[in-house]
């Protein structure tokens, strides 16, 4: 049996971390949506349209190493709004998550549009002031210079935006289960959604 797990939520609410705890846990491959837009979103900074970004990413694109950072995420963030881009990047998504032996997939839109017949659906949340300490704590750790309070505003302008957006708005899946990661650490998260696939879709954990 294949079995997609799609995960959605907003920046820094832990669903990068869940995802590829969840893969390794099922055996399944790992596709960080996120790193496309941010990788489209990165070449519009250097004055490529953002079209012609997304049409043209390599693999190369997906390992830059300033894909974190806050300048980056905003252009992420206005480029995922371009219906257009959105259309060009959406097969590649979907045919990840078919492949043989199935996959989990974490983004902004992957229960709603890209897997809509996913097995398993989350919906991984915190609170702004959460979120904010825990991507301030990554953006430091990495050098870069920044203060809670820019990246508080960073998150809550690029949520208004992501939600706002007629282009797949981010939002939970009908059928998503909703992971309020505000006060678990990881081991804690990880253990209710490995719980969750298993409850839900009766297939155990591999490792």
């Amino acid at each position: 049996m294949r079995l997609t797990i799609a995960i959605d939520g907003p920046a820094a609410a832990g669903k990068g971390t869940l995802s590829r705890a969840l893969a390794a846990a099922f055996g399944l491959a790992h596709l960080d949506t996120g790193l496309i837009y941010r990788a489209a979103g990165r070449r519009t900074l250097d004055g490529t349209g953002a079209l012609e970004a997304a049409q043209s990413l390599t693999a190369a694109d997906l390992e830059a190493d300033d894909l974190r950072t806050p300048d980056v995420a905003r252009a992420a963030s206005v480029v995922a709004a371009i219906p257009e881009v959105r259309a060009a990047l959406v097969d590649f998504q979907r045919a990840f998550a078919r492949r043989q032996g199935g996959a989990v997939l974490d983004g902004r839109d992957i229960g709603t549009v890209i897997c809509p017949e996913a097995e398993m659906k989350f919906f991984v949340t915190a609170s702004d002031e959460v979120r904010a300490e825990r991507r301030y704590a990554e953006l430091i750790e990495s050098g870069h210079d920044v203060t809670l309070a820019s990246v508080l505003a960073d998150l809550r302008e690029r949520d208004a935006r992501d939600s706002a957006r007629a282009a797949a708005p981010l939002k939970p899946a009908e059928d998503a289960e909703v992971l309020d990661t505000s006060e678990m650490d990881i081991d804690t998260a990880v253990a209710t959604a490995i719980a969750m696939v298993t409850a839900r879709t009766g297939i155990p954990p591999v490792a």
